[in-house]
């Protein structure tokens, strides 16, 4: 495998920056990896990629790794692109596509971040690993931490899902809960770095994680044979993906691999109790205040502060996208929806996506024709706390009363 890296770069200022090191944030924000695109269209025949593995890995030239690097990967990657006709028709749109990353390894679009961060921290010669979680990216790092022989250690708010509590538990990871929210969890983590000696792998605070989360956009390309959809769905807490999925197109146009010159329209989609995003937005500011109180029972949005707050509202101006709010309330029945309509167990955070496309299509700033996809970050299998249904009980002998049967409402 050769290195098409060049530098890594301060997205706040641009600042160039060594990238055979390890290396964290620049100025207390985020950092890019830049590559080598002349040399990688050069490289690469895009219509040779399908011959490759069904995995991420399969786009390892706009990838980090180095010549040498052994990959921690659990096969994740290539996950299914759905069509949604019968959700579609609910919310008002003739061209409405699910990209399913419940089907990754752990059953998260977080195991793209970590098969890349994990692969550059074991060849870096990291030994220690530690992140902050409100939701699957602690039980995806274990997990990857795990498969590597890294040491891991996750600290997230007490209310986390219990199920993301306990895969990162069993995953082998030193797993805590803290009274707080995810940036006490954060602050924890920077107070402990200089006793515990660990690799901050917190969203944003290195710079890989991003990398492999841009791979879903490099699949939407390949999977619509090389065409952008209009819009993309993002639910927004952090930020990675949204901002990774940009960054993809924006390559994938430079390199010259799109069949158009349209790039998608981002929208960063968060609940009612947190928008820190969407305030800013709506107030024209580039960065984000902290959001007081926030509170969601979609726990992976739940980030009242996101230290690449300004790459996600640069990715949603720079695309011609918005950032929208929905109700709180209503993200259980909107989960269900998705379930009834197209069998997809869908997590609440996506489930605010179809609340956004609700809005959205009812303001008319979705047309009804416009291609579009939301991103289900995670399998609604691991919130059963809300999916609530006692159901209806048959006599074990004796006839049964069908008449009663039809007549139980579903």
């Amino acid at each position: 495998m050769n290195s098409f890296v060049t530098h890594l770069e301060g997205a706040i200022d641009g600042t160039r920056l060594q990238a055979r090191q390890p290396q964290t944030l620049h100025e207390g924000r985020p950092i890019w990896v830049r590559y080598d695109l002349n040399a990688i269209r050069r490289a690469v025949d895009r219509d040779r990629l399908a011959a490759r593995e069904t995995s991420l890995w399969r786009y390892r030239e706009l990838l980090p790794a180095e010549p040498g690097s052994a990959i921690v990967s659990l096969g994740e990657g290539m996950t299914p692109l759905l069509a949604c006709e019968r959700l579609g028709a609910k919310l008002g749109l003739g061209d409405l596509w699910i990209k399913d990353e419940s089907q990754m390894p752990t059953g998260s679009f977080k195991d793209r971040g970590q098969t890349v961060a994990i692969t550059m921290a074991r060849h870096f010669g990291i030994e220690r690993v530690a992140i902050p979680t409100a939701g699957n990216a602690g039980g995806s790092m274990a997990a990857y931490a795990a498969r590597a022989g890294l040491e891991a250690w996750v600290f997230m708010p007490q209310d986390t899902p219990l199920i993301n509590q306990l895969e990162a538990r069993q995953a082998g990871a030193r797993a805590y809960r803290v009274d707080g929210l995810i940036d006490d969890c954060a602050r924890i983590i920077r107070e402990g770095q200089q006793r515990m000696n660990w690799f901050d792998i917190s969203t944003l605070k290195e710079p890989y994680r991003i990398e492999g989360k841009k791979t879903l956009g490099l699949e939407l390309a390949e999977q619509f044979r090389w065409q952008a959809p209009d819009v993309v769905l993002y639910p927004t807490g952090g930020g990675t993906g949204l901002i990774g999925i940009w960054k993809a197109f924006q390559e994938l146009a430079e390199l010259g691999w799109l069949e158009t010159d349209r790039l998608p329209r981002m929208v960063a989609v968060q609940s009612e109790g947190c928008a820190p995003i969407v305030r800013a937005f709506e107030s024209g500011e580039r960065f984000a205040e902290p959001f007081e109180h926030a509170a969601t029972i979609a726990s992976g949005i739940r980030v009242p502060v996101a230290v690449g707050d300004f790459m996600i509202l640069d990715a949603i101006r720079d695309s011609g996208g918005t950032a929208v709010a929905v109700e709180d309330s209503r993200i259980g029945k909107w989960m269900e929806l998705a379930a009834r309509t197209e069998g997809l167990l869908i997590c609440p955070e996506s489930a605010a996506c179809v609340g956004a496309a609700e809005k959205l299509r009812g303001n008319e700033w979705l047309a009804p024709d416009a291609r579009v996809v939301i991103c289900n970050c995670g399998s609604g299998r691991k919130y059963p706390h809300l999916m609530s249904a006692e159901l209806p009980r048959l006599p074990r002998e004796g006839p049964i009363d069908w008449n009663a049967v039809q007549s139980v409402p579903y």
